[in-house]
């Protein structure tokens, strides 16, 4: 249901003029005596409804003046998709080559010139592509986290913000608990409309305090929240998951220790390792294909106007007079040649 506004309202004051048929008499014709005129019922409806059509039409003209339109609103409607703050790691181990192959090996052909934040950037910007009622916001980090876009249906001011992150060098350390806290913090205000995501992509990891995965624990589960890790191997070999052939220097990484932290908070948690382009498009495929829920979302409806309708309106009330007029003329005529 749609409020109707008024551009003009001043107009309104001119409403008065309608009476004016009903007020004019029409002094050409001048009769001595009522009598001679013969009683016809259908002539005296048909007198009341052309006054009726004149006052119509010039209401109508008179609201045409004064410029109807429905301002703009935002309506909710239901789609299907998902919300995701984005977490792009912003440290300096990101400016290296993706897929870098170790450096006592020998060279070998990978088909990747890029840097993880470049591969990143291009990935991230096909997923926004793909996900058209999707709500979006951004946040880069390294030792600090920075909130660069709100939660926003806006894909324009998305994808711009995904492309700036491809640009300029890292900072040396990371921080991924800020990161999360203030991913946590974007949603915090925000009504529930669907499905919550959390999608940190990043090469490192981070021992969490006990504090810090209480804290994350809590407020995960409170806001229902689902996380997902896209995790760019920086080591050739080592996974997240202990395997029997682990190197003993693996055992400790923080990378497994953030990804163990994750497993133990008790809410829907995902991690990628992504080592190659292609393991890197199937993270993405694979939580496209998970994130196709019912979502409402919110749709800014332009303003609209509708002095159109009176102005049919008015139209269609001064055809009837129109009419009325071509057989007056018609029959006087007729009656003429008659005499």
């Amino acid at each position: 249901m749609f409020e109707l506004s008024w551009a003009h309202p001043i107009f309104f004051y001119c409403l008065p003029l309608a009476l004016l048929p009903w007020i004019f008499q029409n002094t050409t014709k001048k009769i001595a005596w009522q009598g001679f005129i013969p009683k016809d019922s259908l002539s005296g409806v048909l007198f009341v409804l052309s006054k009726l059509a004149a006052s119509v039409a010039m209401i109508c003209l008179i609201l045409t003046l004064a410029d109807p339109y429905v301002p703009e609103q935002i309506v909710e409607r239901t789609r299907q998709g998902a919300e995701f703050v984005i977490l792009l790691d912003r440290s300096r181990s990101m400016d290296d080559q993706f897929a870098r192959p170790p450096r006592n090996t020998l060279q070998r052909y990978t088909g990747v010139k890029h840097s993880k934040r470049e591969v990143s950037r291009d990935y991230l910007t096909e997923f926004v592509k793909r996900r058209p009622d999707d709500r979006f916001g951004y946040v880069f980090f390294s030792t600090k986290a920075t909130e660069i876009l709100k939660l926003t249906y806006n894909k324009d001011a998305v994808l711009a913000t995904i492309n700036a992150g491809g640009l300029g060098r890292g900072i040396s350390q990371t921080d991924i608990f800020k990161a999360l806290s203030l991913a946590v913090n974007m949603y915090k205000d925000e009504p529930y409309r669907g499905s919550r995501n959390i999608l940190l992509i990043s090469d490192g990891g981070q021992i969490l305090s006990t504090e810090q995965k209480q804290y994350l624990q809590d407020v995960f589960k409170k806001m229902r929240l689902n996380l997902y890790w896209i995790y760019l191997r920086s080591m050739r070999g080592m996974t997240l998951d202990p395997s029997d052939n682990d190197n003993l220097l693996w055992i400790d990484m923080p990378e497994r220790k953030l990804h163990k932290a994750f497993k133990t908070l008790g809410v829907p948690y995902q991690a990628f390792e992504a080592g190659s382009l292609d393991e890197f498009a199937q993270a993405i495929d694979e939580i496209h294909k998970q994130q196709s829920q019912p979502l409402i979302v919110e749709e800014r409806v332009p303003k609209q106007h509708h002095h159109d309708l009176f102005l049919w309106l008015a139209l269609l009330s001064l055809f009837p007079l129109m009419l009325s007029r071509v057989i007056t003329v018609w029959g006087v005529k007729r009656a003429a040649h008659k005499h």
